[in-house]
């Protein structure tokens, strides 16, 4: 059992999700970008600090002489109006001359190098008794000694407040991400309104009211390109139900017809006692327009298999020439019984097709030309080079085709003069099977009719 393949997203689903991804990596972003910045911020405050206490104990050893008897003194009131902080000095031989507390952070400085500016690079974290620190370890020269003097803060109030700010960061990032999607949702629903109203008015589109046509002034830009071709799909459509309401009317009429012959015939011939040489005639009669009958519903099959394309080329060389000299052989007695001389000019071409099917197209050509000639006329076939291609030209006197008709001379069943062309013999149906011939060898085919003269020109690659 073949899988059903799962429906795709939505339009507002898949916009929603792409918004929700980019709101959400913004924020993302914004949040690293503002966190990174606070703590930078509290480094270099630190720094300045930590600056700032080493600067107080350098000048408090200012007034320490040999005797660091006072030193304790002096130094433990050095560092006033900071809280939280640490700081200790040792001589140049590392001997340790003052702590602000019983901390010691001799294990953490020992692989520290003394700092002569204080400032972001020269600041360290360290970790003692569980709690964190961040502290420098500056040199100073004082009175012609050297010093070396540590400087901490203690970062608990710092962490704690970064605690709480991220975590009132978050609710506000979440919140404002909450609106900006509830927002970009009901901006997805209004910019969807007319995709929404193009789909309505198409709806109300019946088979009844083909004639109907989307304003494309009434769409977006982005719409309007949407809106063209489903205009012109509706178009397309309008012309192929108008086709085919006219090609079901000329059907039905044609069948009639010969449909009607035959039971009117019947019926004369059942109507009263008969020789067998008046029945033999009868049924000659119906034969004649089962004949007609079956060469229409012949050609009807075959056009439509050509157009469905299960007719293939049996592709090979065809010298056009030959063919139409030919075909001039077949139809020299019809010629001549209505006194028309049929000529083609010296000019040799080939092309690259299938002959049977070429063959058929030039007979209706020469049929068609020789049914709409006058007497003692002249039907003439040019073949001339075009680059590329083999041009054919059959040319034939009679009356002009007015240029309404020309544009539908190739449809089936038409007839340029419905009421004078009923009773002749063919269908009409050669045209279109000699436009659908054409087609398939990828060629082109005209027709042009003025001063008294009808001109159907064919294109075909050369072989």
């Amino acid at each position: 059992m073949t899988k059903k393949a799962p429906r795709p997203l939505s339009l507002s689903l898949r916009v929603m999700l792409f918004v929700m991804a980019a709101i959400g990596l913004s924020l993302l972003l914004m949040s690293r970008l503002v966190l990174s910045t606070v703590e930078r911020h509290f480094v270099e405050q630190d720094a300045d600090e930590l600056s700032s206490m080493v600067d107080a104990v350098e000048h408090a050893l200012m007034d320490v002489n040999a005797d660091y008897s006072a030193l304790p003194l002096l130094l433990s009131s050095a560092v006033s109006g900071h809280h939280g902080v640490f700081y200790e000095v040792q001589n140049a031989q590392g001997q340790l001359l003052y702590r602000s507390n019983a901390l010691d952070f001799s294990n953490v400085i020992a692989a520290l190098t003394p700092s002569q500016v204080i400032d972001v690079n020269a600041t360290h974290l360290w970790t003692v008794a569980g709690k964190t620190y961040r502290g420098v370890l500056a040199a100073r020269v004082v009175n012609g000694e050297r010093y070396q003097i540590i400087s901490a803060i203690d970062m608990e109030f710092h962490h704690e407040f970064l605690d709480n700010f991220q975590e009132s960061l978050w609710l506000i990032l979440v919140a404002a991400g909450g609106i900006t999607l509830f927002a970009a949702w009901i901006g997805v629903y209004q910019g969807l309104r007319p995709l929404r109203g193009v789909s309505d008015s198409v709806r109300a589109i019946q088979t009844t009211k083909l004639d109907t046509r989307l304003d494309v002034d009434s769409v977006p830009i982005e719409l309007q390109d949407l809106v063209h071709s489903f205009n012109q799909m509706i178009e397309q459509l309008e012309l192929g139900f108008s086709k085919l309401s006219h090609f079901s009317d000329d059907i039905a009429h044609e069948l009639r017809t010969p449909l009607t012959n035959m039971i009117t015939q019947t019926q004369v011939g059942l109507s009263q006692a008969r020789s067998d040489e008046d029945y033999r005639e009868l049924l000659y009669s119906v034969l004649e327009e089962q004949e007609r009958l079956t060469k229409m519903v012949n050609d009807m099959l075959w056009l439509a298999k050509t157009e469905n394309g299960l007719i293939k080329l049996n592709s090979a060389r065809v010298h056009v020439r030959a063919e139409f000299l030919s075909l001039f052989e077949y139809f020299e007695a019809f010629a001549e019984e209505r006194q028309i001389s049929l000529t083609i000019n010296q000019f040799d071409g080939a092309v690259q097709g299938d002959r049977e099917l070429l063959r058929r197209a030039f007979s209706n050509l020469l049929a068609n030309a020789i049914a709409h000639s006058p007497k003692n006329s002249e039907i003439r076939v040019e073949l001339l080079g075009d680059g590329q291609w083999l041009k054919i030209i059959v040319e034939n006197a009679g009356d002009e085709i007015a240029d309404k008709h020309l544009t539908r001379i190739f449809e089936r069943f038409y007839r340029v003069d419905p009421s004078r062309q009923r009773h002749t013999e063919g269908a009409g149906l050669g045209l279109a099977i000699v436009k659908t011939v054409i087609d398939a060898h990828t060629g082109r085919i005209e027709v042009e009719s003025a001063n008294g003269r009808t001109r159907f020109i064919i294109r075909l690659a050369k072989g």
